[in-house]
């Protein structure tokens, strides 16, 4: 029964839908009747009276053809239109009946890959856990009673951060501003304290070689090392010159003659020249070789990266220590390998014509603020000739006219050294073997005076053996003769301020030196291997130490020191006869810097004058 009526009820619904569709259809189908008809009503009497005003044509229709015509209804559209809109009404019946029956579920999930994580004591355990062991316990502070336990509380502390870091709120996320020049300069300097305590590794494991860094027998040092020189290539040479670096304290040049008896092929006629650091003495730096002997050698003014030498021969050599080991040969001598650098540049066989053929007996830097840093004088100086030569690294030559007046010029004298003014080295001086010291200048100006004289009259047969200018600002400098003289000068004045005759029990001076820490006080080396030290604050008028070492023949002289530094580190390098090399530190009153000592000097210098 309920079924029955429940059908029913149904299609009274459906009787009633097509009622009201049917009638709303006709009565829209009226309605576009009537407004058609309206408008057609409304257009007539428009149509009427342009016929009336318009001729008529031969071409036109007949008058029956322009009569009003019905109007044509489309009920095709019409009905699927209607067709359409109960399909739509069903659709949102379905749709307002369903909706409320339909729900999105979302309790349940699940993973497609389920992968937990390994710690490394589970990956331990997963490669080696089955290989014959087991594990007997865990560390943890549970256990802290009976075990040696490794896993105690660690402090901790976080920070965030962020990359890039955009504020000074973030941690760790900035880089630290580097100083590439201050880390360059602390590498060097930690690379050379290394470099020292391997020193001293090697040196304690070398039965053949030590330091003799102990005590001496030297009255006037504290301390004495020696450079290792007992090398392959270096035996049966003698030392001919010295040279410490302007710059950089601790690099050392030392020349090494022909040798006496023939060795390596490659050696045989060959000088050398060996580039040490004094804080590394168990082997040199460097190997320097050319075919000629050497007669002096400098440092290039600004960095030890150039080597100047000049020969017996005439010819100026240059050896770039940057340039690359494969470049040049190498000899293997027990098990060591060196390489010996060839010169990078030389004047021997250029400009055939007007050669250089005199013996090269001096070269020096000049370091000047008309160049810059890479640009840098160099001079050679030769005693055969009445004139020297300035050079540049490309090594221009340009002859200076002669240096002295013409009753000099009658004795023919010969220039054995030239020096410059520190503080301006426009200026310079060339010792000579006739006493005289002459004085001129790289631009060919005036000067005056042009000569500094001893305190007697005349001219001698005495030859200038070492010149130095005092290193702290002042124009004075020290003269040494053959004759064992020694005089002080200032640049202002022909005659010296001082003169000592007698010093050296008439002994020619070798070589002689300011001190680098203390302007009072200088260093004299004579013929008879004896060291004499001068006090001028102490005593002006005799030395006031004496060291002879009888036992070697001394050569040459050369002084250490860092005059920037007020630790006092003074040192003397002796090269003797049998070609070694021994560093002596000087005792400290002889090394740190006395107070007011250069006002106490200028006053005994004002009493000289």
């Amino acid at each position: 029964y309920d079924e029955d009526k429940s059908e029913e009820g149904d299609t009274r619904d459906k009787q009633r839908e097509i009622h009201f569709s049917k009638t709303s259809e006709i009565e829209e189908i009226q309605r576009a009747i009537n407004a058609e008809n309206d408008r057609i009503c409304a257009s007539l009497p428009q149509k009427i009276k342009n016929e009336k005003q318009e001729p008529v044509m031969e071409t036109q229709c007949p008058p029956e053809r322009n009569s009003f015509c019905g109007i044509f209804m489309d009920f095709e559209t019409a009905n699927r239109r209607q067709s359409s809109q109960i399909m739509a009404s069903k659709q949102k019946k379905r749709i307002a009946e369903l909706l409320p029956l339909i729900d999105l579920d979302f309790s349940v999930s699940f993973s497609l890959l389920d992968l937990p994580p390994v710690n490394e004591y589970d990956m331990y355990i997963r490669n080696y856990g089955k290989m014959n062991t087991k594990q007997a316990y865990v560390q943890c502070n549970e256990d802290n009673l009976d075990r040696d336990v490794q896993t105690e509380e660690v402090e901790t502390l976080e920070k965030w951060t962020q990359h890039p870091g955009e504020s000074a709120l973030v941690s760790g996320a900035q880089a630290p501003k580097i100083d590439s020049l201050r880390l360059a300069n602390f590498l060097r300097s930690a690379g050379q304290v290394i470099a020292v305590l391997l020193e001293e590794d090697q040196a304690a494991a070398q039965p053949g070689w030590k330091l003799r860094s102990q005590q001496t027998s030297l009255s006037i040092s504290d301390s004495c090392f020696q450079l290792n020189t007992n090398q392959p290539f270096l035996h049966d040479r003698k030392i001919s010159c010295l040279y410490v670096s302007q710059v950089q304290r601790q690099a050392l040049l030392s020349v090494h003659g022909l040798p006496d008896k023939a060795g390596v092929a490659l050696l045989d006629r060959k000088s050398i020249i060996c580039v040490w650091n004094i804080w590394q003495p168990s082997s040199p730096q460097k190997v320097l070789i050319c075919d000629s002997e050497v007669l002096c050698c400098c440092f290039s003014p600004s960095k030890t990266t150039l080597v100047f030498a000049g020969t017996v021969d005439g010819s100026l050599l240059v050896w770039d220590l940057r340039e690359d080991t494969r470049m040049h040969p190498h000899v293997t001598f027990s098990g060591t390998d060196w390489t010996f650098r060839v010169p990078t540049f030389s004047t021997d066989g250029i400009l055939n014509s007007v050669n250089h053929t005199s013996p090269i007996v001096a070269v020096e830097p000049v370091s000047t603020p008309l160049y810059a840093d890479q640009n840098y004088g160099l001079t050679s100086l030769s005693h055969q000739e009445e004139s020297f030569h300035y050079s540049l690294v490309i090594f221009y030559l340009f002859v200076f006219p002669s240096l002295f007046p013409k009753d000099v010029l009658l004795r023919m004298p010969q220039m054995l050294m030239v020096k410059f003014l520190p503080s301006d080295p426009n200026h310079f001086i060339v010792g000579t073997n006739v006493g005289l010291v002459g004085h001129g200048t790289r631009h060919d100006l005036k000067v005056l005076p042009k000569l500094f004289r001893p305190q007697e009259s005349g001219m001698r047969s005495i030859n200038i053996s070492a010149i130095d200018f005092f290193p702290f600002g002042k124009s004075l400098f020290l003269v040494g003769c053959s004759d064992g003289s020694i005089r002080l000068h200032q640049m202002t004045s022909e005659y010296p301020l001082m003169q000592w005759n007698g010093s050296t029990n008439g002994q020619p001076v070798i070589a002689l030196q300011w001190a680098l820490t203390r302007p009072a006080v200088f260093f004299v080396l004579d013929a008879s291997s004896n060291i004499y030290i001068w006090d001028l604050l102490e005593n002006d008028l005799f030395p006031v130490a004496k060291q002879t070492i009888p036992s070697e023949n001394v050569i040459t002289m050369a002084l250490l020191g860092e005059p920037e530094k007020p630790n006092g580190l003074l040192g003397i390098v002796l090269a003797n006869n049998s070609g070694e090399i021994d560093v002596h530190c000087v005792k400290k009153k002889w090394a740190l810097p006395q107070p007011e000592e250069s006002e106490q000097l200028n006053r005994i210098l004002l009493r000289s004058c």
